[in-house]
């Protein structure tokens, strides 16, 4: 492809890019860019929000361009305060460790391994002395570190801001330092921290990478509210994700207890549909087009072999009818939530011994899986459809 046609490529469907000229000169140039992204291993395994910006990387390989998969084993040990209301706890050393090793096994389902590297940036933060971490901080202020939204909110509120916190933005653009990064990518809510990369890299008399931000996913809790889909990022620490490794009756089961207006969206960040595709699909039955995303996502990551098993099991644990689309949406506090306890306040049972009954009977359904153990605690936060008997059904949220 020509620059320019490259260029519309790996805009397509960003955020933010920063600065466009600077992209198409390098791309002009002919040689393959380093094109970097970081993630910090704070949780065992990446989701679904995790691969709008994996796949982007992709685009950027398919056009014969480096891709530079930066595991945050340093800086996952300060936690990233962005969008933080008080300051994170810290990661152990053997919780950072076990999670970069399901990362460096799973970001495999998407980038090409020939043009991939992945890098621990410990290798470089690590070696770094007292001197030249002193060295690395002289060279932004603490007027522009205030500048972000939400150190600015916490300093006006009268909330903590650790120092280490600060250090976190100067870390990660060191870390576009040690590789020459040409170009780094976020999603848009690490707009800040990217920008950042690009004045530390001019401080060391390096080329200012490109910077590009991709879309937040929002998780599977999220519904429409006053004409916009509103609700939390996709995020392991809140319940409401999708993981890619997950089983793929579990993946076909989530992504089925999805809104119909937050399915659009996924289709929107996740699908390779055409565009002709999705208004077949807008044009038919929403369960219908649910089930076409479901089938989709979890073949992608487990083959389209289990993903028609999963469709299958999951048709036949709803009796091959289609779910109704005024399902009850009920949202709980319960201390432990227990399947038994939950079906019993959601009112789908007269009491938790008969709960219990139905149970281990095999009379209910999470998910679109029978569950036979009453003691089975439910994840907070995060949309289950529940089903008791043939015809009492609802959308839980423990919160």
């Amino acid at each position: 492809m020509s620059p320019r046609e490259q260029l519309a490529v790996l805009t397509s469907g960003i955020v933010h890019l920063e600065v466009e000229a600077e992209l198409l000169a390098r791309l002009g140039r002919g040689a393959p860019l380093r094109v970097k992204a970081g993630f910090d291993p704070t949780a065992p395994d990446l989701h679904l929000g995790h691969t709008v910006l994996i796949q982007k990387m992709r685009q950027f390989q398919e056009l014969g361009h480096e891709v530079v998969f930066i595991i945050g084993d340093f800086t996952a040990m300060i936690g990233d305060p962005t969008g933080k209301s008080q300051t994170r706890p810290p990661l152990t050393r053997e919780q950072v460790d076990e999670n970069a090793e399901t990362y460096k096994r799973q970001v495999f389902k998407i980038l090409d391994p020939a043009r991939t590297r992945i890098e621990l940036n410990s290798a470089w933060l690590g070696t770094l002395t007292p001197a030249e971490i002193v060295q690395l901080a002289a060279r932004y202020t603490v007027q522009r570190m205030l500048e972000r939204n939400d150190f600015k909110a916490r300093l006006e509120s009268g909330r903590e801001i650790a120092v280490h916190e600060m250090l976190y933005a100067l870390f990660q653009a060191y870390d576009s330092v040690a590789i020459r990064a040409d170009v780094e990518l976020g999603g848009q809510d690490q707009l800040w921290n990217l920008m950042v990369g690009r004045d530390i890299m001019r401080r060391y008399g390096l080329e200012p990478q490109i910077v590009m931000t991709v879309p937040l996913l929002e998780g599977t809790d999220a519904k429409l509210a006053q004409g916009r889909l509103a609700g939390e990022k996709m995020s392991k620490s809140l319940g409401n994700y999708v993981g890619i490794d997950e089983r793929p009756e579990q993946m076909y089961g989530k992504l089925m207890s999805i809104s119909d207006d937050l399915m659009w969206r996924y289709y929107q960040l996740l699908s390779t549909r055409s565009e002709a595709d999705l208004a077949a699909l807008r044009a038919g039955h929403p369960m219908e087009a649910k089930h076409a995303l479901a089938l989709e996502i979890v073949a992608r990551y487990h083959g389209a072999d289990a993903a028609a098993r999963a469709e299958e099991s999951f048709r036949a644990q709803f009796s091959r009818r289609e779910l109704p689309e005024d399902i009850a949406e009920i949202r709980l506090e319960v201390d432990k939530p227990e399947l038994y306890r939950v079906i019993a306040r959601a009112g789908l049972c007269k009491s938790g011994s008969e709960a219990s009954r139905l149970i281990e009977k095999g009379g209910v359904d999470v998910d679109g899986r029978r569950v036979t153990d009453p003691r089975t605690l439910l994840e907070r936060g995060r949309t289950v459809l529940v089903r008791v008997g043939k015809r009492r059904l609802a959308r839980v949220i423990i919160e």
